[in-house]
């Protein structure tokens, strides 16, 4: 089972099927149009 985490805010954007456990790094929705998602 992988996850890809956003860089930006730490929020879990999705799953995909892996062998292993795999983290990525990516860029949600909300940081890549800059909006400032209050936690």
């Amino acid at each position: 089972m992988g996850t890809i985490i956003c860089q930006g805010c730490n929020c879990t954007i999705d799953h995909f099927e892996d062998e292993k456990v795999t983290t990525l790094y990516g860029r949600c929705q909300g940081c890549e149009e800059g909006i400032e998602i209050p936690e």
